[in-house]
């Protein structure tokens, strides 16, 4: 059962002020302006305080000449003036003291002062007037204040700015010429294509249908599976209307205080309003427009109050304002009713996953940015691609460029292009040092496989490949490449998929007398397919009835009490009809491994000498005898693994086989 939402995951707050700026930050600003005060009462001529002498000692220093500068400030008028008189000496005036500066003040005759200006080293500063006085005083402590401004005051209204945009939108606005993606650059859906192309119209010209009298939908829902280009079709509908495109996740709504999402949502809206005719694209609106009321505690209610706004945003809005909200997700299955009926989300657009055809466009949109080689083909590419999404292809593609350059290529050629699906699809090459035994094991596992496979099919599923070479969790893979896409699982090929799963325990029972744990992911695959047979496709004698519809999870937006629809007593057939067709495809893989004993020697052999063999190599076997095509040797690795003694792990199924994937269980 899935862990419930834990609250203390959900992003952090943005634009908030720190939570230590008031224990860190204020000690360097408390430095910054103690020493601003420092300089404007510190004087750098001044060490310590200066010494008391008479006037007449200051008459006496300055007529020889020991008097490097001083200032005199009279006070009085007349023939007797009170003086202030500061300076320094050549020579330290106090005992005891290296200061050189001193100070006098007292009566003064108008002699005295004559024999100290004639000396020229005194000089009488301006009158200091109350106004002079008063800026004295006051233009220190107006700059200190000006300080505190600007590094606190300052601070703390950026801070509450930053509160007051808490509620505001998150969604991003989309540049058009530098992010703009066309029609052109969407392959694989064009069913999708042409739902949207309308939209794309009415964005044009929206007098076009107004004229007769039709209404474009408000709301568009794409859905599909992860990867199949949900986002890059709806950011070619803003690139192909020439229109502003607002992107938004449905998580950016959801925070921890109650109120702030349904903000967003208003916010949203009314930029786009502001903005319109534009786009507004919302991604995984599934994690805010779940089912009301649903899971454990009766749902979430601040997500709940966000969908409520949203609602109710997206009903009161006209599509004549120019704004359309497109939203993608891969689980319809949750989302509330209200928001998927008629007049909010009014179409439903399945982006499914790409077919043969869509798969082969795909690669080539993706290969103008890669420099391949002549010989690559990517219809080869595409029918041994079944299954891969949009995303997936493309990585494909970019791993091939990457090998290709580690491999000191100018152009990706075909041999690069395999290699990467291999990887991709069944994990990479692990050079594991194997024993003899283990490496014996193995190859009749996995030439078990190939037998039975290549013995029961009927040309939709021949073996492309059988190797023992460590993929992924694996020791060995026995791969598949359909010869068209699988839509619908026919019974019979169902029960052939079986048989080929149970090939490699049962070649390990013949040959070696003992069983071993490489066949666990076998085992599960094959339970897994005989389950869906008889629960849910009805392919058992018990009927068209689907006995596997109560798995719902409750964290997903379901009800917490659900009805048991199977009893006991149907419990119990389910599992004997599931036991009855495993049974009776193990004994029928059985005979075909007795009967075919020598090919399964032959095949078992070719891959202990070659490790890798292609797929119509075991035909060649089950056809001559021998192989008579050249095997390929790949070349040796760089670096191998050269520790002794690990064990191998359990092998599971290099792929989901089910859904038509280009691999079996191995």
């Amino acid at each position: 059962m899935p862990e419930p939402e834990n609250k203390s995951k959900r992003r952090p707050l943005k634009k908030l002020p720190p939570e230590n700026f008031f224990s860190k930050a204020w000690l360097v600003w408390l430095a910054i302006i103690a020493a601003v005060i420092a300089l404007l009462v510190w004087r750098p001529d001044i060490q310590s305080g200066p010494a008391a002498i008479k006037l007449q000692r200051v008459v006496e220093l300055a007529e020889q000449g020991k008097i490097l500068d001083g200032t005199i400030r009279r006070e009085g008028s007349g023939g007797r003036d009170w003086v202030v008189i500061t300076g320094r000496s050549t020579e330290p005036l106090a005992a005891g003291s290296p200061n050189a500066n001193f100070t006098s003040s007292g009566w003064l005759t108008d002699a005295n002062l004559e024999r100290l200006q004639k000396s020229q080293k005194f000089d009488e500063p301006p009158a200091t007037t109350l106004v002079t006085a008063i800026l004295q005083q006051v233009v220190p402590f107006v700059i200190i204040i000006g300080l505190l401004y600007f590094l606190f005051v300052r601070q703390l209204r950026q801070a509450g700015r930053g509160a007051l945009n808490f509620g505001k939108s998150r969604a991003k606005l989309l540049t058009r010429d530098r992010d703009r993606v066309l029609f052109a650059d969407v392959a694989g859906c064009d069913e999708a294509k042409e739902e949207v192309s309308e939209v794309v119209e009415f964005l044009k010209d929206p007098k076009k249908f107004q004229k007769m009298g039709g209404r474009i939908p408000k709301g568009i829902l794409m859905v599909g599976p992860p990867g199949t280009g949900k986002t890059l079709l709806a950011k070619a509908v803003a690139g192909e209307a020439e229109v502003p495109f607002f992107s938004i996740s449905g998580s950016d709504f959801v925070e921890m205080f109650v109120g702030v999402g349904a903000s967003r949502v208003r916010d949203m809206f009314e930029q786009g309003r502001k903005n319109a005719p534009c786009l507004i694209f919302i991604d995984e609106i599934d994690a805010v427009g779940r089912q009301r009321g649903a899971g454990l505690g009766g749902g979430n209610d601040e997500r709940e109050q966000t969908l409520n706004s949203l609602l109710v945003e997206m009903d009161g809005f006209d599509t004549t304002e120019g704004v359309i909200i497109i939203a993608a997700t891969n689980r319809p299955d949750v989302l509330d009713s209200a928001l998927l009926r008629p007049g909010r989300f009014d179409r439903q657009i399945y982006v499914d996953l790409p077919d043969l055809v869509g798969r082969k466009q795909i690669l080539r949109v993706h290969a103008r940015k890669i420099s391949l080689a002549d010989t690559v083909d990517l219809a080869i590419i595409a029918r041994g691609t079944p299954g891969l999404s949009g995303a997936e292809l493309a990585n494909l593609l970019n791993e091939s460029a990457l090998l290709a350059a580690r491999r000191g290529k100018k152009k990706v050629e075909m041999i690069d292009v395999e290699d990467a699906r291999e990887k991709v699809q069944f994990g990479r090459e692990r050079r594991r040092v194997m024993d003899d035994e283990e490496k014996k094991l193995t190859a009749y596992h996995e030439a078990g496989h190939a037998l039975v496979q290549a013995v029961l099919d009927d040309g939709h599923m021949p073996v492309h490949k059988v190797t023992i070479i460590p993929r992924g969790r694996s020791l060995g893979s026995t791969m598949f490449i359909p010869k068209k896409d699988i839509l619908t699982h026919a019974m019979k090929r169902m029960l052939n998929q079986i048989a080929m799963g149970l090939g490699g325990r049962i070649a390990e029972e013949t040959v070696l007398g003992d069983i071993s744990s490489g066949a666990a992911g076998d085992i599960k695959q094959v339970t897994k397919i005989a389950r869906h047979m008889v629960c849910d496709w009805g392919m058992s004698p018990l009927g068209p009835i689907a006995f596997g519809d109560n798995h719902d999870t409750v964290f997903l937006g379901r009800d917490i009490t659900r009805n048991e629809n199977v009893s006991e007593e149907t419990a119990r057939k389910i599992d004997e009809e599931i036991h009855r067709i495993i049974a009776e495809q193990y004994e029928r893989a059985k005979v075909i491994i007795i009967e075919k004993r020598p090919a399964l020697d032959k095949i078992a052999e070719a891959l202990l000498q070659y490790e890798t063999i292609e797929g119509k190599h075991v035909l060649e076997i089950l056809q001559f005898g021998e192989i008579r095509t050249p095997v390929i040797v790949a070349p040796p690795p760089k670096v191998e693994d050269k520790t002794p003694g690990r064990k191998s792990p359990e092998k599971t199924p290099a792929a989901e086989h089910i859904a038509g994937g280009a691999a079996a269980p191995a």
